[in-house]
């Protein structure tokens, strides 16, 4: 958790879902909201992780359920909300970060036809079918703050894969694109590009030195935390915001300036 967390009261009783919640960044994000008086719902894959991060909130005395939903599947994002809906009530924040699939770094023409589609799905349709299923109840709610999650792979080349970094800009793309439609009605849509950050998953293959040398490449001599970004999304997820929608905002510790 980290220290000196800021306080937004408008977030205080509000309903927020945070796909791929239970790991990562998606988990360090649901306890900062939860933190908030956010009454957090945390999506994920594996029941056990889930349940972990519920837990913690919990016992830091937060509200927080743990739901469960394939995100390239409409039906079954649609079941989710109406689960949240019905135990929480109106969602009034997503963060929509759960993404996965696609190809191993490689040349572009040795990608095969299923693993670019499952990048494309894995992350950028997950996304449309998130905000699809969640964006009607806001618009007619007249409010809501909608925080999506690309990378810098989606906003300069680097060495991934090919099908995630195009499709990592398409949820940029999608995010702009959606934020002028749903302006206004009263709901804000903005996106987060994470550079390289130190979750559990990056920790297991990366040694020490490594980490010491990969961080010398940033500009603030560091690589990111799940914090630094789960800071960033309370802040637009907040009333702090009010005035910022289809914003891409380059987490990247100064890597990249656009």
């Amino acid at each position: 958790m980290a220290e000196n967390i800021p306080t937004y009261p408008d977030l205080a009783g509000k309903v927020a879902v945070v796909t791929g919640g239970s790991g990562g960044i998606g988990a360090a994000a649901c306890r900062l909201l939860a933190a908030n008086g956010a009454r957090v719902a945390v999506h994920g894959r594996g029941q056990a992780r889930i349940a972990a991060v519920v837990d913690e909130i919990d016992s830091d005395g937060g509200t927080a359920i743990g739901v469960s939903a394939e995100v390239t599947d409409f039906a079954a994002i649609e079941r989710m909300r109406e689960r949240v809906e019905e135990e929480l009530g109106p969602v009034e924040v997503l963060a929509a970060f759960a993404a996965s699939g696609g190809p191993l770094p490689g040349p572009t023409v040795e990608i095969a036809e299923e693993e670019w589609r499952d990048g494309v799905e894995g992350n950028l349709t997950s996304a449309f079918l998130t905000l699809k299923s969640f964006l009607p109840g806001m618009i007619e709610r007249g409010r809501g703050s909608v925080v999506t999650m690309a990378s810098s792979a989606g906003r300069v080349p680097t060495q991934a894969p090919t099908a995630y970094s195009a499709a990592k800009a398409g949820v940029v793309m999608l995010s702009r694109q959606v934020a002028e439609e749903v302006g206004p009605h009263g709901v804000r849509v903005n996106c987060l590009a994470p550079d390289s950050v130190l979750t559990e998953r990056t920790r297991s293959y990366m040694t020490e030195d490594q980490v010491r040398r990969w961080a010398e490449a940033f500009p603030l001599g560091r690589m990111g935390t799940p914090e630094d970004v789960a800071l960033a999304t309370l802040f637009l997820a907040s009333e702090s915001s009010s005035w910022l929608t289809g914003v891409t905002l380059d987490l990247a510790g100064g890597k990249i300036m656009l």
